[in-house]
């Protein structure tokens, strides 16, 4: 029977899987000489704040980790995948570059996603009522996620990434289910996965339209200034969104309001080979490790 309250997460990295769990993430990659470099460490701070509990608050709190987190394990693994010792990988911290990346990437994103669409539909109100013209802005912004996302998987380099994507899906699946972490156990389960970061972007446009038809038409520069101010908002409403669903998947209306989150996840995951497998599973055995080692029980 599947566990009733899921426990761990993760995302893809350069040649490997990173795996979280409330106390403590793990990261497995795979060198150019073949063998599986893992590290760990147990998380405070903001990734353990009392903050996480509050509905709607820890939407925006797991958004900021998910952000900081996940390029931290980006740049290790990037190293390591590279040729670097582990060691010298570890001792690269996040520099100004980095943050600038992301700061480029995020700005990059709210540009695209978020202020494109209004501008691209904005002469239609002439034409059209104020919520067509939400809507319609709703379906261009969805439609971009999908454009964007299957451009970028057109790349090998990608594509590989979205293997090693399918990898932790499967992964976590399967421990979910109380399988033994082996090979043909993971390779029994889908790649796709309900609480899968896809399927946040995806929910984050449905709710978009939904919070920007309640402004009505605004001016257009209050327009363009509320899809920013409001994306904290959206993401924590979506968040919630995802979570609940995760939690109720035996529910059939649960299963068919969220279906197309799972058919976006068939762009961003590609079917893994055993040696990805054996990645994943190597990093969510060592999370496992590191979590109880940081569970208050173990002090």
């Amino acid at each position: 029977m599947p566990v009733a309250r899921p426990t761990y997460g993760g995302q893809a990295v350069i040649e490997g899987v990173m795996i979280r769990g409330p106390r403590a993430m793990a990261i497995a990659v795979r060198q150019p000489d073949g063998a599986i470099v893992l590290r760990s460490e147990p998380l405070g701070g903001i990734y353990s704040a009392a903050m996480r509990r509050v509905p709607l608050l820890r939407g925006v709190s797991v958004l900021w980790e998910t952000l900081a987190l996940g390029m931290r394990a980006l740049a290790w693994s990037a190293a390591v995948a590279g040729g670097a010792p582990a060691d010298a990988a570890a001792a690269r911290t996040l520099g100004l570059v980095t943050w600038l990346t992301m700061a480029a990437s995020m700005t990059f994103g709210v540009v695209l996603f978020f202020l494109l669409p209004v501008l691209g539909t904005a002469w239609l109100e002439a034409f059209l009522p104020g919520l067509a013209v939400v809507a319609l802005e709703g379906v261009i912004r969805i439609a971009l996620l999908i454009g964007y996302v299957w451009a970028i998987g057109r790349s090998p380099e990608i594509a590989r990434v979205f293997q090693y994507h399918g990898a932790e899906h499967m992964t976590i699946h399967a421990f979910e289910h109380g399988q033994a972490p082996t090979v043909p156990a993971v390779r029994r389960f889908a790649k796709e996965h309900p609480r899968c970061g896809t399927s946040f972007l995806l929910t984050v446009g449905v709710v978009a339209v939904l919070v920007f038809a309640l402004l009505g038409s605004p001016p257009l520069w209050w327009r363009l200034a509320s899809r920013v101010l409001l994306i904290p908002l959206i993401a924590a409403i979506a968040y919630e969104a995802i979570r609940f669903a995760g939690f109720h998947q035996r529910w059939p209306v649960v299963r068919w309001l969220f279906a197309g989150n799972l058919a976006l996840q068939k762009l961003t995951t590609r079917t893994p080979d055993d040696e990805q497998i054996q990645v994943a599973i190597a990093a969510l055995d060592r999370a496992i490790v590191e979590e109880q080692a940081a569970s208050p029980s173990a002090a």
